[in-house]
């Protein structure tokens, strides 16, 4: 059990550290070669990017939950089917956005951007992150899928070619190829297609279990099985739109309380969150890979001990982080271009709050996938609305009665939201230990 946690987690790992990098460098290629508004037309289109995300958490990681649990009970048939729905499902998305970025792309640029000066780049990017969807969808939904049907390697090798196919190209097509910002965006949907190649060698493998299976199988109405997907995978949805929500409202609060000051400050704690959520999303992904088999072989020890070691090398990983912050906040500070005491100080100051607020936020996180993997629907559903939405009225609070207190307003938020649910879990006789 111990070699399989890690070398699922070590997967995980690799594969978000290989799509945070790509985003960070892919920007930095961007910024070079075509300059601040292709930047800004990269960041205003993020939110359709996002979009597409959300659905994806609801439909694939709901439907590999369910593949997990059925390939612990030796259901394999029961696990082809819903593979085969969960990808159907993204795929279909994925040609729907596609349909409206051929119908009606002014319209959507018009929705993400309002200068006129940023509308022309913002339209030629957006139009081939549409165009490329179902690359977008398949990607994702594939990678978690066959990570649980016992190639994470191969996920993790298809994600890190995916994103070294999306630099190389991004130079290609924008500086010798001369196409622009599209360029950028035709280069990502290319690497995606690579990584989509890289991960259909899975299903030549004889030992794996998931092929495609018809929609007309009597193994359950479609309509059934597919609100099952969406159930599962409703918090993990619900989380991040949630954190959307999260952070527009912020970045609101933060800049009408503290000014140029505060944004930088926060925009610099928000990419801190990057290096948590290196951790979290390995550790997450490998709680749900593995975690859904052992509860589908009804092996409850089994699913005790991928928690344990969860929350082991979760509390780790944070304990190294925070003291990294505490230690170096200053160079932290410089290394996103603060060069003034007012700026180093403000930096520093929000840094060593947030670096101890991100804590519970991750402890949080994957308690929300114990309890929907244990059945608490409920429980996870709440969790997943209240991890960003305490937050909203927490900031709003302070930055009206004590603005110079702005900063802990996501650890006071976090912390009435672990009370809250430690009440819950008593009131509601959950029958397990969480630990």
């Amino acid at each position: 059990m111990n070699n399989t946690f890690w070398r699922f987690l070590g997967s995980s790992i690799l594969i978000t550290l290989s799509g945070c990098l790509g985003n960070v460098v892919d920007g930095i290629i961007v910024g070079n070669l075509i300059g601040a508004d292709g930047v800004s037309a990269v960041n205003l289109s993020r939110p359709v990017i996002q979009f597409m995300f959300t659905i994806n958490m609801l439909l694939a990681a709901g439907g590999s939950m369910l593949v997990g649990m059925n390939l612990g009970r030796k259901d394999y048939p029961r696990a082809a089917y819903i593979f085969t729905l969960s990808v159907g499902g993204c795929l279909a998305f994925g040609l729907l956005m596609t349909l409206s970025g051929l119908l009606m792309p002014d319209t959507l640029t018009g929705l993400i951007c309002q200068n006129e000066h940023l509308w022309q780049p913002t339209r030629d990017y957006l139009l081939w992150v549409l165009l490329g969807a179902p690359t977008y969808m398949l990607v994702w939904a594939l990678g978690i899928h066959i990570g649980v049907d016992g190639s994470p390697q191969l996920s993790s090798l298809a994600v890190v070619i995916d994103n070294g196919v999306n630099l190389l190209l991004d130079i290609v097509f924008i500086q010798y190829l001369d196409w622009g910002i599209a360029g950028s965006s035709v280069a990502t949907a290319v690497g995606h297609l690579g990584g989509i190649a890289i991960m259909m060698r899975h299903f030549r493998y004889k030992n794996n279990h998931l092929r495609l299976s018809p929609l007309t199988s009597p193994l359950s109405p479609l309509t059934t099985t597919f609100r099952q997907i969406v159930s599962q995978g409703a918090p993990l949805a619900v989380a991040s739109i949630s954190l959307t929500l999260l952070l527009i409202s912020a970045n609101s609060i933060v800049v009408a309380t503290l000014g140029r000051t505060g944004i930088f400050a926060f925009a610099v704690c928000m990419n801190l969150l990057q290096v948590y959520n290196l951790f979290l999303a390995g550790t997450s992904r490998t709680l749900q890979s593995l975690g859904s088999i052992e509860v589908g072989k009804g092996s409850d020890d089994g699913f005790r001990r991928i928690m344990r070691l969860s929350f082991r090398f979760i509390t780790f990983a944070m304990i190294a982080t925070c003291g990294v912050v505490w230690i170096y906040p200053q160079g932290i500070a410089e290394l996103f271009g603060a060069d003034t005491p007012e700026l180093l100080s403000e930096t520093d100051h929000a840094l060593r709050v947030f670096a101890l607020s991100f804590v519970p936020f991750c402890y949080i996180y994957v308690l929300m996938i114990v309890y929907k993997l244990y059945g608490h629907h409920r429980m996870a559903l709440f969790i997943s609305f209240a991890l960003s939405l305490t937050v909203i009225p927490v900031l709003w609070l302070v930055a009206r009665l004590a603005p110079s207190l702005l900063w802990y307003s996501y650890l006071i938020a976090y912390v009435i939201e672990a009370l809250a649910i430690f009440a819950l879990h008593r009131a509601t006789h959950v029958k397990f230990e969480l630990l």
